[in-house]
């Protein structure tokens, strides 16, 4: 049986690479998303009442990898990125539709030059993504209390992030271009994006990650993260 999915729209996010999105949404509640529609749905009347709720699911397809097909055991970040669990047993991107979930914050909806957009909070999106579908989350339903898992029941233990002068300087400069970017960077870099067997690395090693069009260059030394440069590509 073949079904046609059309996608309802684009999202825009600060992440231009999959290296340094945030593993969970929510996480970087800094991170704003914009999505925009497509002609067939630009409608303001698909999103009438969507303010009445705080937050909304995601359905997305993850289109830079499904070209690299699925395998039945993939390799989870949280279990350390070399044991293998079963894919269904899993958030992997590496799925046999593709199709991806994600809890943002309601932000606000715009109508300008005959263009629908949504503005949400919290994304763990690359800029580009096809959105599929959009549902509200409604706490009595989707708040599982008594929800149990034996893998990743806790949040990730956050890192202490600091900047370096020349990297101030640099914010300071462009922050009217790029709001909360100070803050952004922060969130990001406070989860540890790095492979999961980086975490022994030698300290004088520099990582490098895009934001929006940001080059951003740290080093990580006594579980923290100290951002040397920011520099527009």
């Amino acid at each position: 049986m073949n079904i046609a999915i059309n996608p309802i729209g684009k999202i825009s996010t600060p992440y231009p690479e999959k290296f340094a999105i945030p593993r969970q949404p929510g996480l970087v509640k800094s991170a704003n998303g914009i999505i925009y529609f497509e002609k067939e749905f630009n409608d303001p009347n698909y999103l009438r009442g969507l303010e009445k709720f705080s937050h909304l699911w995601l359905l997305f397809h993850f289109h830079k990898t499904a070209e690299q097909g699925f395998k039945p055991l993939v390799r989870p970040p949280r279990l350390g990125g070399n044991n293998k669990q079963g894919v269904f047993a899993s958030r992997s991107t590496f799925r046999p539709n593709g199709i991806g979930m994600s809890v943002v914050e309601f932000d606000s909806i715009h109508h300008h030059n005959n263009q629908l957009s949504l503005t949400v909070n919290g994304v763990d999106l690359i800029d580009g993504t096809p959105i599929l579908d959009i549902k509200p989350y409604v706490p009595y339903a989707d708040n599982i209390n008594q929800a149990s898992s034996e893998v990743a029941q806790y949040a990730p233990e956050s890192m202490t992030v600091e900047f370096s002068t020349e990297a101030k300087a640099k914010i300071t400069k462009i922050e009217h271009t790029y709001p909360n970017l100070k803050t952004l960077i922060q969130e990001v870099l406070s989860q540890d994006p790095r492979p999961a067997y980086h975490k022994t690395t030698e300290p004088e090693k520099i990582y490098g990650m895009s934001l929006y069009d940001l080059n951003i260059q740290w080093r990580v030394s006594n579980q923290i993260n100290t951002v040397i440069t920011v520099q527009q590509k």
